[in-house]
C-alpha cells in the first residue's frame, strides 16, 4: 500500500508558522502531541515532509517551479530503471528490495557512509529506518538519472527521515 498522512505540528496547528498568529501550545503539550504517534510506525513511514503555509501571492505566481510534464518524465525514467534493474525478479520498485539488493545497488562511498553514520545516531534511526533511507537515496539517485547514490542524495533522504527538522543534512 502507499500511505499518505498528515498531522498538525501542535494540537493548535501553529507551531513553527511564519504567519501572522503565534503558537499558543506550551513545549510539554507539543511533546505530548507529537508523542501520540509511536516511534515503531513512525519508523514505517519513509518520507517525513513539513509543508508550510503557503501566502496567497505565491499560490498566485505563476513562478510555479517545476512543470508536471518534467515530473511525469522524471518519474517515468526512474521507474523504468527500476524496471530494468530488477528484471527478472518480483521486485518492482526500491522500496521491494531485499536485504541482497540493498547491499548490491545501494553502495555508499565514504562521505555518504559518513553522513549516513551521523544521521543515524543523531536521529535515533533503527536498523529499518537505515534500510529505508538507503532505498529512498536510490530512489532519488534514480529521479536524477544517476547510476550511483552521491552524498547529497543521501542528504535528501536524510532530511526527508527528519520529521521535525530539527537540521539541514
Amino acid at each position: 500500500i502507499m500511505l499518505i498522512a498528515a498531522m498538525n505540528p501542535c494540537p493548535c496547528g501553529l507551531y513553527g508558522s511564519s504567519r501572522h498568529r503565534d503558537c499558543k501550545c506550551e513545549p510539554f503539550e507539543v511533546k505530548r502531541y507529537r508523542n501520540r504517534i509511536s516511534g515503531p510506525l513512525l519508523d514505517r513511514i519513509d518520507i517525513h515532509v513539513d509543508v508550510p503555509a503557503v501566502a496567497y501571492r505565491d499560490l498566485k505566481s505563476d513562478d510555479g517551479g517545476i512543470a508536471s510534464q518534467q515530473v511525469r518524465g522524471m518519474v517515468t525514467a526512474s521507474r523504468r530503471r527500476q524496471t530494468e534493474r530488477f528484471d527478472g525478479t518480483l521486485i518492482t520498485a526500491n522500496a521491494m528490495m531485499t536485504p541482497k539488493m540493498i547491499k548490491k545497488y545501494c553502495v555508499l562511498d565514504e562521505s555518504g557512509e559518513k553522513l549516513i553514520e551521523q544521521a543515524m545516531s543523531a536521529l535515533g534511526l533503527s536498523a529499518r529506518g537505515y534500510t529505508r533511507l538507503l532505498k529512498v537515496a536510490r530512489t532519488i539517485a534514480d529521479l536524477e538519472g544517476a547510476d550511483n547514490i552521491a552524498q547529497h542524495h543521501i542528504s535528501e533522504a536524510i532530511n526527508y527521515r527528519d520529521m521535525y527538522g530539527n537540521r539541514r543534512w
